[in-house]
């Protein structure tokens, strides 16, 4: 008889080492499962976060029979592993935005207007205090990207898309204590100066200087501190204005403004820019404003765009049209904004239409007259790439006005004959516009300005209604570009301008007739090209000081006018 002992005591060895390497397994698989869902949910300081070490090979001797880890050059890179480089998201000294990457409101890091409502989150439990929340919680396009690219995660979106304009902290130091008393009890405001000094220095019409400045008074009534109405805002700005731009009288240009600062609203004492409701609803996931407010510092438009002169709020090609109503003119409407998933956004919203030229004051409601109605939509793709979070924004909008607007056909022909001329109609102005930023490499930090970006974008408009039916633009915007002025920003943008088909028919028409273009026109229209580019320079606290240089190629879209060289400074100032 053979005995079988031996082999049954070998057989409950293994059996008890297998039970023991699948526990061990089992264990070591819950470990990670805990610690990836610690990454991903939990939210540890921003400032003190140090990038994720990756897991070094294990040695095995030449006897063992495991199997090797794989090299980590051929494992697959994960950009969410990886972690940023800690010298890239290492924040300057003067920066204006707080170790937590979200800055409290209004606050001196934040341009003189708000881009979009900018509210804590009513959910002290959400992932984001002032960023929406998504609907879903995947991914949307991201997803199709490979691992070592894709880094968006939802702590990623910890604070707004905005640019600072200045450096941390107030110039009147002495009120901070009642700016933080206000705060805790529900009201933020800020004040601030904007001074633009430009020159013409060769070309144009005529050389010389034009000062233009505005003062900005920014509030926001928090109504859950205040009257315990959960997730409820009220947004109030009111602005001076004076001065008198350049580009008419010297430059010979009539539908670019070469100065932010210009004077759509006029001389105004106090002009109401705006007057609206914000609620955020649904966890963090919805938000609605309705009220008085401006289109061009809602749609198309992007804190890399107003860090210029010229694109300031929004590209040049929508700021013609009363449908989208121009910065600082306001007009009643709502808006809803969402976030599907967590790289993806959307916004759609209704406004009344009315004269660009109408209440200059921005308090005369009532002398408005509306013409239509205004419905935007907008759509953004917003990835995180690679290791270091690099964000961008890729933006498609589109916006319908049901106003019919007379055939540019007649705008110089005379309108009893252009009514009499084939193929003339009034019709309603559709407006479409792509953009795109991405930041290309990060530095000073980790908010969505600490680094530098290439962007570009098209804008087009019904041809029959408008008088620059199309632009295009492309440029950069650079921080650190001189060491160890990290917060110092360069930028350089060039825009082509296309006059409307119908605008220039309607100019050859009427020069073929002999009849007068017009006072501001000095020849048939065709198109215009402007390169501008600016250093902004984040002097000390509460201070920006920014050189400005401008190129225009065709003043007035014509070869008639030299080409214009302008220079200047601009100085914001946050008191």
């Amino acid at each position: 008889m053979i005995s079988v002992t031996p082999r049954c005591s070998a057989a409950r060895r293994a059996s008890l080492r297998a039970r023991f390497c699948f526990a061990s397994a089992l264990a070591a698989v819950l470990a990670l499962k805990i610690g990836s869902a610690g990454v991903a949910y939990a939210a540890p300081p921003l400032a003190a976060q140090t990038p994720v070490s990756p897991v070094s090979d294990t040695i095995i001797s030449p006897s063992s029979k495991a199997r090797a880890n794989p090299a980590m050059s051929a494992r697959p890179l994960d950009a969410e592993t990886m972690g940023p480089d800690p010298s890239a998201i290492r924040r300057p000294p003067n920066t204006p935005i707080p170790p937590s990457g979200v800055p409290v409101l209004p606050s001196s890091g934040f341009a003189t207007m708000d881009f979009t409502p900018l509210m804590p989150s009513e959910d002290k439990k959400s992932h984001h205090q002032i960023e929406l929340d998504s609907l879903l919680p995947s991914e949307g396009p991201s997803a199709l990207l490979p691992p070592r690219l894709d880094a968006l995660r939802d702590t990623d979106l910890n604070d707004p898309y905005y640019v600072p304009t200045a450096g941390a902290g107030h110039l009147l130091k002495p009120i901070d204590p009642m700016r933080e008393w206000l705060r805790k009890r529900g009201f933020t405001f800020s004040f601030s100066y904007k001074g633009e000094a430009m020159g013409l220095i060769s070309g144009g019409l005529k050389k010389g200087m034009s000062y233009v400045h505005e003062l900005t008074l920014q509030g926001i009534f928090d109504l859950q501190k205040m009257a315990n109405l959960n997730g409820w805002s009220v947004h109030m700005l009111v602005m001076e204005r004076a001065g008198k731009a350049l580009q008419n009288g010297r430059v010979g240009e009539y539908y670019v403004a070469l100065q932010e600062v210009y004077s759509l609203s006029g001389n105004v004492a106090a002009h109401l820019v705006d007057f609206y409701a914000e609620k955020k609803m649904m966890q963090n996931k919805l938000d609605l404003i309705f009220g008085r407010m401006s289109l061009t510092h809602v749609y198309a438009t992007s804190p890399l765009l107003c860090s210029f002169i010229v694109t300031c709020s929004a590209p040049v090609g929508l700021k013609q049209n009363p449908a989208m109503s121009v910065y600082p003119k306001a007009t009643w409407g709502g808006r809803l904004r969402f976030r599907p998933t967590r790289d993806t956004a959307v916004q759609v919203g209704a406004y009344s239409v009315s004269a660009l030229t109408d209440n200059p004051s921005g308090w005369s409601w009532g002398a408005e007259n509306t013409t239509g109605l205004s419905l935007p939509i907008e759509f953004t793709w917003q990835p995180f790439l690679t290791r270091n979070r690099l964000p961008g924004h890729y933006v498609l909008g589109f916006a319908h006005d049901t106003t019919r607007y007379a055939d540019k056909i007649s705008s110089v022909y005379p309108k009893k004959r252009a009514d009499l001329l084939p193929g003339t109609r009034s019709a309603p102005a559709d407006m479409m516009w792509v953009e795109a930023d991405q930041m290309v490499y990060r530095l000073g930090g980790r908010n969505m300005m600490a680094g530098g970006y290439l962007m570009a974008g098209y804008v087009h408009t019904t041809p029959h209604v408008a008088n620059i039916s199309d632009q295009a633009y492309g440029g950069f915007s650079m921080v650190g570009m001189i060491p160890g002025r990290v917060t110092d920003r360069f930028g350089v943008l060039y825009s082509w301008y296309h006059v409307s088909q119908r605008r220039r028919l309607s100019q050859q028409m009427a020069q073929d007739a002999g009849l007068p273009l017009g006072s501001s026109v000095h020849g048939v229209q065709n198109n215009s090209h402007i390169i501008e580019a600016y250093y902004g320079i984040d002097a000390f606290p509460g201070i920006l000081i920014q050189p400005e240089f401008q190129y225009m190629i065709h003043p007035g879209e014509t070869h008639r006018i030299p080409n214009a060289v302008i220079a200047g400074l601009k100085l914001i100032a946050n008191l």
